[in-house]
């Protein structure tokens, strides 16, 4: 395990547990779900929205019966909306049309 990796898994672990989240989060599948729709957003939108949109999937996911499930799923839909960000005519609908998705 490389030192970056072993003080990342030391961090999370240390905020799960001030959190009251210990048990709660599969933080491997986590990790790898966060950083992939991060990067996402970094490029395909901005860097600076990039924590600032994976902030806003945790509250939504909060608020949600299970937020595993809905993080999960929000993840998936906003990594979709960033890939699609500032598309051209392309793509039929621009991505950030939001009164063309269905």
């Amino acid at each position: 395990m490389s030192d970056d990796s072993q003080a990342m898994t030391e961090w999370l672990t240390a905020v799960s547990l001030e959190l009251g989240l210990e048990g709660q989060v599969d933080s491997d599948k986590s990790v790898d779900a966060v950083l992939d729709l991060t990067s996402e957003v970094a490029h395909g939108v901005s860097r600076p929205a990039a924590p600032v949109t994976a902030f806003l999937i945790g509250v939504a996911a909060g608020r949600a019966d299970d937020p595993q499930v809905a993080a999960a799923d929000y993840a998936q839909k906003i990594a979709a909306l960033a890939a699609g960000w500032g598309a051209d005519t392309e793509r039929g609908v621009a991505s950030n049309d939001q009164s063309q998705r269905g």
